[in-house]
């Protein structure tokens, strides 16, 4: 049976923990309900929570002066001393297992003595290293600590220098000190490159491409559709008129030819289990001849690949559906601008260049129409959150940073990406193949709470309910589209939700109103999607529950780390940036409003930048937490979301990502 801790995908999995004997967190007796076990979790601010495995259970608050030697992430015993509150309190009695083995930080040398301090201001500690532990580094270095004694009453941690990456504040290091933080590999073991390499050969030399159970569909015009610079192709589609309806035909890279269950590279591509997106560098799951070449559906070349065949009706219902291998070869790697120009603009260079094309692409959109508005129908939740479109110059520097597109090519794809995915999670869960689930829990009490409250004072309504569904959040988003909030509007709905994570048992899609879903779509990029292709392709039922697990544990956890890294990873872009434009004045929106400031999202960049509320001196401002607004207690001036102001950008801290503003003018 699936242990549910990790069915809603926000508590971490622990198992069996070393100590003094055997000790497992998840068995413990009613007697000790006093001292629990966790995993500690310490804020910047000095205090901390113990996380509990079992997720029906609070998280216990430990203040700053009980934490005692304890560090972030450490698995710890708390002794709870107050439970009266709105959540239990404690003290830390005992660490049962040191989590953090490596440190970045800079290098200090104080009264003849080196010091490391930490750039994670979750490390509270200063650690020891011995001038003959330095490895080169010199004072001011950023460099990678190994702790060899943890901190212990008055005596400091101690570590030795494992490598030095350059001068604090440097785009390199920063960079790489990112990388390294967030465990994200650097290169691929030279036994998995060349184990890749030997099974393209093997499979060249073979006759598997050519094989009978493999349909070939070298005839269909299929195209690929991503961003400009994508290079990795993974999906490719074709549309054509059907009974009425449209035949949809969504070809994914047969991956799974490829990196057999249990070899090198499948065992690479497990602990990777995504590829990283950075703006100037990809970090890939899988080795570059596949990801790039062999693996990848580039123009013109036969591919193997795996069909959904789906019949869709004119109401957007899918009526049949069939799954095969198949051969095919792309006829054009085509663009989301390339559709943009040809489906809205009607710019007819681009129709021209397309021209064999255009008929298909139309239906595409006819056929997006349909699915989109049954799906919106049902109660899906359409979010409308921009990213920052980091764009790179010749030179490898920041040319500027824009807001990401989002229109009918990218909606379009998505689309089918979506109605693939949902006919692939269903077939396998009625044919009894085992799956690998995307599920999505609908959000937690509190979390319902605290939006209800604020939406109430932003002027919409919302249910506070047990029963709340996703076209309740679909309503909201829609009236709030166009208003200045609709941002924040979409981030605080975004951030009530539960995560998505990945499942071995179906609980639904709350999000997308679906009752079962998976990701198919994307194996050259996720370790969850190759699985699902090899329950797809084989004839096997009852696939060992323990496999599907494990898979789906591991593959969550490596896709919050890579989500954390690439988020941090803009933020640093946008420092170096901005870094470059201190003392400079900019217009810009009010985006939010907290008790400590105001984000300004600036108009010429997608960038966006703190005022603390310290720097304004016209006036004293206090939070109107109602109204989401600051007002001046003299002067009467007031702060909100959507004001139009102009600001000076005060100053950055890089290894913070922290963009700091003045006000220079109230808005009018």
């Amino acid at each position: 049976m699936r242990n549910k801790r990790n069915s809603r995908g926000n508590k971490p999995h622990f198992g069996k923990i070393p100590s003094k004997g055997s000790y497992r967190v998840s068995r413990m007796s009613n007697s000790s309900q006093k001292e629990r076990a966790g995993e500690l979790s310490i804020h910047r601010e000095g205090y901390g929570f113990v996380v509990m495995p079992d997720p029906d259970s609070s998280d216990i608050f430990v203040p700053a002066r009980y934490i005692g030697d304890a560090m972030d992430g450490d698995i710890v015993e708390v002794r709870i001393f107050s439970s009266g509150g709105r959540r239990p309190e404690g003290r830390i009695s005992k660490i049962l297992e040191r989590k953090k083995k490596l440190l970045i930080g800079r290098i200090e040398r104080r009264h003849e003595k080196f010091w490391v301090i930490s750039d994670d201001l979750k490390v509270r500690y200063r650690i020891l290293i011995d001038a003959s532990d330095l490895s080169s580094a010199n004072d001011g270095d950023n460099v990678v600590v190994e702790i060899t004694r943890y901190p212990a009453g008055d005596s400091p941690p101690k570590g030795i220098v494992k490598e030095v990456l350059g001068r604090r504040g440097e785009y390199k290091t920063e960079k790489l000190a990112l990388i390294i933080r967030h465990s994200l590999p650097r290169s691929f073991p030279l036994s998995v490159e060349k184990e890749a390499e030997r099974t393209c050969r093997e499979i060249e030399r073979s006759t598997l491409l050519e094989s009978e159970d493999r349909a070939n569909l070298l005839h269909l015009p299929f195209v690929t559709i991503d961003g400009e610079n994508a290079r990795d192709f993974d999906d490719a589609v074709y549309v054509e008129r059907a009974d009425g309806g449209y035949r949809l035909y969504v070809s994914i890279a047969d991956v799974s030819l490829y990196v057999r269950p249990g070899s090198e590279v499948d065992q690479e591509a497990f602990r990777r289990g995504t590829s990283v997106y950075f703006p100037d560098q990809c970090i890939p799951m899988l080795p570059e001849i596949l990801s790039n070449e062999k693996c990848s559906l580039n123009p013109d070349e036969p591919r193997a690949t795996v069909t959904a065949e789906l019949l869709v009706s004119n109401d957007g219902r899918v009526s049949r559906e069939k799954f095969y291998r198949s051969l095919i070869k792309s006829r054009a790697r085509m663009t989301y601008t390339d559709i943009r120009k040809i489906l809205i603009d009607k710019d007819e260079q681009s129709i021209f260049k397309y021209g064999n094309l255009y008929r298909m692409i139309s239906l595409m959109k006819d056929c997006h129409d349909s699915l989109r508005a049954a799906r919106l129908a049902r109660g899906s939740v359409d979010f409308d959150l921009p990213e920052a479109d980091i764009v790179m110059g010749m030179d490898g520097g920041i040319s500027s940073i824009v807001k990401a597109e989002r229109h009918v090519g990218h909606m379009m794809i998505e689309e089918f990406m979506v109605v693939a995915n949902e006919a692939v999670a269903r077939f396998l869960t009625e044919n009894e193949r085992g799956c690998i689930y995307r599920v999505h829990q609908p959000p937690p009490p509190d979390k319902l709470k605290e939006l209800s409250l604020f939406l109430y004072n932003l002027g919409y309504k919302f249910p506070f309910s047990k029963t709340v569904k996703a076209g309740h959040f679909a309503s909201v988003i829609r009236a709030a589209r166009g208003r200045p909030e609709e941002r924040l509007v979409n981030h605080f709905i975004l951030r009530s939700m539960a995560q998505a994570a990945y499942n071995s048992e179906n609980l639904g899609h709350f999000g997308l109103a679906s009752e079962c879903y998976c990701h198919f779509t994307s194996p050259i990029r996720r370790y969850p999607d190759l699985e699902v292709h090899r329950l797809l392709t084989s004839a096997k039922r009852g696939i060992k529950s323990s496999r599907l697990i494990s898979i789906s544990e591991t593959s969550s956890l490596n896709e919050r780390r890579a989500m954390e890294a690439e988020r941090e990873m803009t933020k640093l872009f946008s420092a170096f940036f901005m870094r470059e434009k201190v003392g400079e004045e900019f217009d810009g929106i009010i985006s939010h409003v907290t008790k400590f400031g105001f984000f300004v999202e600036l108009m010429d960049f997608y960038v966006e930048g703190l005022v603390h509320i310290t720097s304004l001196f016209d006036d004293q401002f206090y939070f109107d937490e109602k109204r989401m607004e600051l007002v001046g207690k003299k002067r009467g001036s007031r702060l909100r979301i959507g004001d139009k102001v102009r600001i000076e950008v005060a100053g950055v801290d890089i290894p913070a990502r922290e963009v700091n503003f003045e006000l220079v003018a109230l808005p009018v």
